[in-house]
């Protein structure tokens, strides 16, 4: 297994960092495996998947460097540079197009585990690895942005609310399959047989993304390591969200939405980022549910998270909506 020696210095410094660069990635991959991890990303696979095999059908270089650079145990170092806190998608694949090209292919030689297609013996891997991702980011991310950056931060509220209550090995046992808390300061971060890595004074981020199968560790040494994991189903299933019309001709769509949502429990924070409604909204739709017994609120550390009461769930069930979104 792959671990990471971290101080309590390097724990110290650990924050959340939300990356379109990182998000973007996780998008192609998915396009590449084509595989859907709820109702919602299968229908933004229905809708993007088959311009990307188009395109890829049209370009076989660009095809063979998604397949070679995304691969099953490893993805080429110079397609994950270690994010950096308020980054921008432009400023995040720049890094990308400046990386030499002789680290570009001796990179993907790694993810390949062998030796690279003399197909890929070129120069300008670089270019077209960022030409790429700018194209997706363009054509299939860019456009629902907002939505998908109010689902990280909501995540990385929950992780934050997290960490107050459990502790780091809390949220770091969570972060995703293979991730792990070991104890004596080691960090599980994958099944792979890779040799440890010491990282005595470096930041350590975690970096939410929407997609669901997705996940990846990346390093600008020695100075920062990054965590790419995915974010709570619950919140990035746009088909766990959707209101039973039912529900929401009796309460309202934007409280019945509410509602619909505290199968699992949520801050505030939380309800404010994956709904896009203001503070003062959301406020008085928790103010309404609360006094009809429908919703019940509880402290864990330093959040108050609500959560659906027995009688919330009946009406739930009864409006046509799931009784709740397994976290």
């Amino acid at each position: 297994m792959g671990w990471w020696q971290i101080n309590a210095d390097t724990l110290a410094r650990s924050r959340f960092v939300v990356s379109p660069l990182d998000e973007t990635l996780a998008c192609l991959k998915m396009l590449h495996a084509g595989v859907a991890g709820h109702p919602g990303e299968r229908a933004w696979l229905a809708t993007h998947r088959p311009a990307h095999l188009r395109r890829m059908a049209a370009d076989p270089v660009d095809a063979l460097l998604v397949a070679s650079g995304l691969g099953r145990e490893w993805n080429a170092d110079f397609l994950t540079p270690a994010p950096a806190e308020g980054q921008s998608f432009a400023e995040g694949v720049a890094r990308i197009r400046a990386t030499r090209p002789e680290v570009a292919r001796a990179d993907l030689a790694v993810s390949l585990g062998g030796t690279l297609p003399a197909t890929l013996d070129r120069d300008d891997l670089p270019e077209r690895a960022a030409a790429l991702l700018e194209e997706v980011w363009t054509r299939a991310v860019r456009p629902d942005w907002e939505r998908r950056r109010r689902v990280l931060e909501a995540d990385v509220v929950a992780r934050t609310a997290q960490v107050s209550r459990g502790g780091w090995a809390t949220v770091l046992d969570a972060l995703r399959p293979g991730t792990r808390w070991l104890g004596d300061n080691r960090l599980q971060i994958n099944l792979n047989p890779y040799p440890p890595r010491e990282l005595s004074g470096a930041e350590l981020l975690l970096v939410p993304i929407t997609p669901q199968r997705h996940g990846w560790v990346a390093w600008q040494e020695p100075e920062r390591y990054a965590l790419v994991y995915p974010c709570a189903g619950a919140l990035a299933d746009d088909g766990a969200r959707h209101v039973p019309a039912a529900l929401g001709a009796l309460l309202g769509p934007a409280r019945a939405g509410v509602l619909t949502l505290l199968g699992t429990p949520m801050s505030t924070s939380q309800l404010v980022g994956v709904t896009g409604q203001g503070l003062g909204s959301v406020g008085r739709h928790l103010r309404v549910l609360l006094d009809a017994g429908l919703v019940e609120r509880r402290r864990a550390g330093r959040s108050v998270l609500y959560s659906r009461t027995p009688a919330g769930e009946v009406l739930v069930e009864a409006g046509g909506g799931d009784a709740g979104v397994p976290d």
